[in-house]
């Protein structure tokens, strides 16, 4: 392959509001973390064992708005994005942040706007996933 590729597909949960922040010109940019689990037994004690990681997300301009508009925290969806790394100061010292920009959204279940059912379509830049597909992968009893 001539070419790099940088692309992540997450599916998890909202860990808090979309905070939103405007800029002159009318663009904006909305921040929330995003939670994704992983479960599996323990061998030595049989237990479950499950492990959160979180992933801090960027979505820009309509996709930011539109998620402030119905996403809540809880709410499950799914990003497609890339991974991008910025530095930044504080007090002298540099710090670093790993953030996912996402360019694809489906919400997956929302609580706000209950009525209506096309707000997940109406996240999706790029309808070539329906929730529901998603959905009923999850339910499968596959061992990986």
């Amino acid at each position: 392959m001539a070419g790099t590729i940088n692309k992540v597909i997450l599916i998890g949960h909202l860990g808090d509001e979309v905070k939103m922040h405007y800029f002159e010109g009318g663009n904006s940019i909305g921040r929330f973390p995003l939670a994704t689990n992983e479960t599996y037994t323990s061998r030595q004690t049989g237990e479950r064992i499950t492990n959160v990681e979180w992933h801090n997300i960027v979505v820009r301009n309509k996709l930011a708005e539109i998620c402030e508009k119905y996403l809540t925290k809880g709410d499950r969806v799914y990003c497609e994005g890339r991974i991008k790394t910025r530095q930044y100061e504080v007090d002298g010292q540099k710090r670093y942040a790993t953030e996912i920009q996402v360019q694809d959204m489906t919400f997956l279940s929302t609580k706000k706007d209950p009525n209506n059912t096309s707000s997940s379509e109406a996240a999706t830049q790029n309808n070539s996933i329906p929730p529901t597909s998603i959905a009923k992968e999850e339910d499968d009893d596959l061992p990986f």
